[in-house]
């Protein structure tokens, strides 16, 4: 193919891969980029292409790696490495400490609410709780599994009705 003929052929593909561009982007400017790089990164690659191949699904593969690249270095540039001895990552994902507080006055009252329950509820739904299977809690209990699903499950319904205000 000519260089006449693939900058032919180019031309007729980027108005295919603007709608992509957008829908990649979310944002016109940014798509205009997008479709600009990879205009000429197909252009200084021309060589890497293969008469005969499908010339748009090429520049499909590129216009996506090439966005993927983009998005990678801008989360890169986010995180701010402190270069003092503490060596702090700042806006880092993986080190991002949540606050536990409003986990424990749930658990607080979660708690409060089991311990009201009537003894016969209580009992096979904290085991269920804790990690037994119906089956150990039915031979704990010396009572018929169903018996043990049919209190785990009225005491779900109790707690879901008393703890109402964490819907």
């Amino acid at each position: 193919m000519t260089l006449l003929e693939f900058n032919s052929h180019l031309s007729s593909v980027s108005k295919v891969l603007k709608p992509f561009a957008l829908r990649l982007t979310k944002d016109v400017d940014d798509a205009k980029d997008l479709l600009q790089e990879t205009l000429i990164k197909a252009y200084t690659n021309r060589e890497k292409f293969s008469d005969g191949t499908n010339l748009k699904a090429w520049m499909y593969t590129i216009m996506k790696n090439t966005f993927i690249t983009n998005y990678q270095r801008l989360a890169r540039k986010k995180t701010f490495v402190d270069s003092t001895d503490n060596l702090h990552f700042i806006n880092a994902p993986n080190y991002v400490t949540h606050n536990e507080g409003l986990s424990s006055f749930i658990m607080a009252d979660i708690r409060k609410v089991m311990d009201q329950l009537d003894e016969t509820l209580r009992m096979p739904f904290e085991m269920f709780y804790r990690g037994f299977k119906y089956h150990e809690i039915s031979d704990k209990l010396s009572i018929p599994i169903g018996t043990v699903k049919n209190r785990i499950h009225i005491a779900r319904k109790e707690m879901q009705s008393q703890l109402g205000v964490y819907r």
